[in-house]
């Protein structure tokens, strides 16, 4: 009677492994031992992943559970539009009379949304970014399978929508719209719509004929529609199997919470939840949880059960958390879970480190650090390094930090800023131009004479501007020679300036730009290769008819070499992996390093979506904003199931104090405190430490006095007797500050730029007072003075200018007349020579001489003088007192021109006050002569900031090293 009942139809075999175990390892040991051994039934099957990062990773585990070669299962991808990652080939038949149109290259598809999304206001690297945001929002769209006509009713049951997003909507109906034509004239369909539907074609294949061999769908979590059916279309196979990662069962996560997971009726789910991607995948499926069975291979050991199941208590949604407190102490600890809270984020990297050095200590032991923080992976693998060891980085290198994509970023920023001398330096200097070798060493030599040149403020704009300004730099002793390193570089850059109107042409202007400067090197390697194809491809694209304005090139380039990672061959360590949250979902190692445990890192904060409103999104039943950061809460609980596992964050960033990650306050909550690995902290702390800090001494170098300089400006005799140190360190060491590339028109450059309309004036105009002010406004006319300055300073100066015009008249009333300016002399004082510039002379009625100083700031203080400062005037008197200068005469006047505002009013004529010239001139040789003899001739130290108040430039102060004296001494 039995025979006569109906049979019982099969329950879907849906399988979860825990996350104490490793997925990959465990899938691999349950299948080959399913297969008793049989190489050819194994090769016979198939096994369905993820994307094709998730191949590496399962073939490496079953060549780990074979311990020799066998011949492995087909493992196919499903592909996953968000990483561009297409379906394998084995789900897409060639020869199916009714083929799926083929999907639009993603270059191309962002090119087409980018020009849709331009306003007439919105630039082309603005349109890029909004474009890239877009992609993401359609693909969400398609992969929920939600119909655009359903944008409109999702939007009337938005109540209250703000303005901008009701903008942003309409524009978004316009595009949905426009869309699907453009893709029709291509014969091209997106990427998500071709997926899905090549999966609902293989679902109903396979319901109509199942494939031979077994069939294994492993490590798919995501819930779409299309996969959620095929996934229940493999668990009902004869021979199928669906196999998820870390779903909580009920002895774990009672049935209270998970049906707390949601969504309720009102629509309200836990999305922030680990759990909750697993549950809305089984209710799509159709799959109860209670159906679901624990795969029983272990592969690898991983943790115990126990911890399993603590750190599923540890992820318990908020409003179940009460039940910690009942829980006993063996649910809720962590053995084998170790944690470490660093002050920085390079003590951070720096134990990270140490911890993976010191794993591998033990032969055959992995290790692997797992962090969505790049910048963090990025200073572990260069720490790592001071071992020999090269960690094998699976995220890899974005391309725009690789060495072809900053040159090609380099010759983009100096085109779109016309040569401005940083981004110009920055191209020079590249490691990829200037050829190999001596050819490279003959070109830096030439490029740091041309950093010199450009030293100060920015010349005018393009080629020709740095032309005058070389041209005007190679007159001068210290930059001989600048001219003609322009002229070598010249002709490799002259070139780039060229502005292309297309994207295309953008493209094809880089290529040809890269090729000039750095000839074959530019396509060298993975990432010259890489650049190469990505600019081909552009030239090639009709979308990239884009229009690119200059302010957009380096913004647009950079955008899109990030779209792309240069990943390391093979050839890594193979004990020590830095694996994203993605590749560490279907693996472990030995030692597990979860790194970056803040907030806004683990987990990242949400990335917003500026063109569906989150009521919207709700409204049309897509994944929330939110929705990511429960991927990142299964990842770490995943993790957490290593054998031995550390936890690291940093106290703060480079910015701020931060604030712990919740999923490391949740496990501390739970426990009531994370177990410290103190003696780690302490080690990484003490591995680069200097010890004790010994402050240096008050510097006070004493050279014997036949090795002392015996020639001396003027303008020294203060710095060597305030700072006698700075003078032996310029005088003697030959060291000199140089001023930033690029920098602002400085006081000392104003100074400068006076000095030399003043002198011109007087050579060539004779003094004409109607010409000087048409010389000072011809100044401000210079193209490299920055507008805002020209708008500020040429009021002040007009007005000082008049009143030099004033002074000259006055002067020349009374038959005063102007000899000389700059005038060069020299005299010998107590066996030294002094020297110095002379800023004008003039003959005095009497037959003296007057010799002026011109000072864009306040004329020194009569102070200073008096206590043996402010000597450069009555120097220059003594030269001319013993017939230094050309012009010969006895000094009757030292006047001060003061050109800065006094009162209400600029300008004023000012002398030292110690009675006639002659007390002036006495005064000043007496404190020449005294410091000569200490200092020149005798064999005083030369001390360091000696007189302070008279030495108030820092350029020497780091080398003397005052912070760590100045005050102590």
């Amino acid at each position: 009677m039995a025979d006569d009942l109906p049979a019982r139809p099969r329950a879907p075999q849906v399988f979860t492994i825990p996350p104490h175990r490793s997925f990959a390892d465990a899938l691999a040991a349950g299948l080959i031992a399913r297969t008793r051994g049989d190489p050819l039934v194994l090769a016979a099957g198939r096994i369905l992943l993820p994307n094709n990062r998730a191949k590496r990773t399962l073939n490496e585990a079953f060549v780990r559970a074979s311990g020799s070669g066998l011949l492995l299962p087909r493992l196919i991808p499903i592909g996953d539009p968000e990483l561009d990652d297409r379906i394998g080939g084995a789900l897409d038949p060639a020869g199916d009379p009714d083929p799926v149109p083929p999907a639009v290259d993603p270059l191309e598809r962002l090119l087409v949304l980018a020009e849709l999304v331009r306003g007439d206001e919105t630039s082309a690297a603005e349109a890029l970014r909004l474009a890239a945001d877009l992609a993401r929002t359609l693909d969400a769209v398609l992969i929920e399978e939600v119909e655009p006509g359903r944008l409109a009713d999702a939007a009337a049951n938005a109540s209250e929508l703000a303005g901008h997003w009701q903008v942003s909507l309409d524009r978004l109906r316009a595009i949905l719209d426009l869309w699907p034509r453009r893709l029709g004239e291509m014969g091209r369909i997106d990427l998500a719509d071709r997926r899905n539907r090549l999966l609902r074609r293989l679902a109903e294949r396979w319901r109509d004929a199942p494939p031979p061999g077994f069939t294994v769908a492993a490590g798919i979590t995501t819930a779409a529609p299309a996969v959620a059916r095929l996934l229940r279309r493999v668990a009902d196979l004869p021979d199928g199997l669906v196999v998820l990662p870390g779903i909580s069962l009920a002895d774990v996560m009672p049935d209270a919470e998970w049906d707390a997971l949601g969504p309720d009726d009102a629509g309200r789910a836990d999305e922030t939840h680990p759990q909750f991607h697993l549950k809305q995948l089984l209710d799509r499926m159709g799959v109860a949880r209670g159906e679901v069975m624990r795969w029983r291979a272990g592969g690898r050991g991983g943790a115990p059960a126990v911890r399993g199941r603590a750190v599923a208590h540890a992820m318990t949604a908020a409003d179940f958390s009460d039940k910690w407190s009942a829980l006993k102490p063996i649910e809720r600890r962590l053995g084998g879970v170790r944690a470490a809270e660093l002050a920085d984020p390079a003590a951070e990297a720096q134990t990270i480190a140490l911890a993976l050095r010191e794993a591998i200590e033990t032969p055959g032991l992995t290790a692997a650090l797992v962090t969505p923080d790049r910048l963090l992976a990025t200073r572990v693998s260069a720490l790592l390094q001071r071992w020999g060891i090269a960690a094998d980085d699976s995220a890899g290198q974005a391309l725009s930090q690789t060495a072809a994509g900053t040159l090609l970023l380099a010759i983009a920023a100096a085109a779109a800023e016309d040569f401005a001398p940083v981004p110009l330096l920055a191209l020079l200097k590249h490691p990829l131009v200037g050829g190999e070798d001596e050819q490279r060493r003959i070109w830096l030599d030439a490029v740091r004479l041309l950093d010199l040149a450009l030293r100060g403020p920015r010349p005018a704009a393009g080629l020709a501007g740095l032309d005058a300004h070389f041209a005007a730099k190679g007159d001068e002793r210290q930059y001989r020679g600048c001219l003609a390193a322009w002229q070598r570089v010249r002709s490799s850059i002259a070139g780039i300036g060229a502005r292309p109107v297309t994207l295309a042409g953008f493209a094809q202007h880089l290529a040809a730009s890269a090729s000039a400067v750095a000839g074959e090197r530019a396509w060298r390697g993975a990432d010259g290769r890489m650049t190469a194809d990505l600019l081909l491809e552009l030239q090639d694209k009709p979308a990239a008819a884009l229009p690119v304005a200059s302010a957009d090139q380096v913004p647009m380039l950079r955008q899109l070499l990030e779209r792309h990672s240069v990943r390391p061959p093979y050839g890594g360590h193979p004990r020590v992996f830095i694996w994203g949250l993605l590749e560490a979902r279907l693996q472990q190692a030995d030692l597990m390093v979860l790194g970056g445990l803040n907030e806004g890192v683990w987990p990242a904060l949400p990335a917003p979506d500026p063109w569906l409103a989150p009521r919207i999104r709700a409204n049309l039943k897509l994944p929330g904003l939110d929705f990511r950061t429960g991927l990142a809460a299964h990842d770490f609980a995943s993790a957490l199931g290593a054998r031995q596992v550390l936890i690291t964050r940093a106290r703060r960033d480079n910015r701020a104090p931060t604030v712990a990650s919740r999923l490391w306050l949740r496990l501390r909550a739970m426990t009531g405190g994370l177990a410290r690995d103190i003696r780690l902290e302490r080690l990484a702390l003490a591995l680069d430490d200097p010890g004790v800090p010994q402050p240096a001494h008050r510097p006070r170098p004493a050279p014997p006095a036949t090795v002392r300089p015996k020639r001396i400006s003027v303008t020294a005799v203060d710095r060597l007797k305030a700072d006698p140190f700075a003078f032996y360190a310029q005088a003697m060491l030959g060291l000199r500050s140089l001023d930033p590339i690029d920098a602002e028109h400085s006081a000392a450059w104003k100074g400068s730029a006076v000095h030399e309309v003043l002198e011109r004036w007087l050579a060539e105009d004779n003094c004409d007072p109607t010409k000087l002010l048409p010389r000072a406004r011809a100044l401000l006319s210079d193209g490299s003075i920055h507008p805002m300055l020209r708008a500020l300073w040429q009021p002040r100066l007009d007005e000082a200018i008049k009143w030099v015009v004033g002074q000259e008249t006055a002067n020349q009333a009374v038959g005063r007349l102007p000899l000389a300016a700059e005038a060069q002399g020299e005299t010998v004082i107590d066996g030294v020579t002094v020297h110095g510039k002379a800023d004008r002379l003039d003959r005095l009625a009497n037959g003296g001489l007057a010799i002026v100083d011109y000072k864009t700031g306040k004329a020194p203080r009569q102070k200073a003088v008096d206590e043996g400062f402010a000597l450069q005037l009555g120097l220059l008197g003594l030269i001319a007192r013993a017939s230094g200068f050309a012009d010969k005469g006895e000094p009757h006047a030292h006047e001060y021109w003061s050109l800065t505002k006094h009162g209400d009013s600029f300008g004023k004529c000012s002398s030292p006050d110690l009675g006639d010239a002659a007390g002036f001139l006495a005064h000043a040789q007496a404190q020449f002569e005294e410091a000569a003899r200490k200092w020149l001739t005798g064999d005083e130290p030369f001390t360091a900031k000696l007189n302070p108040a008279y030495a108030p430039y820092g350029d020497y102060d780091q080398l003397m090293r005052l912070e760590e004296w100045y005050g102590r001494e």
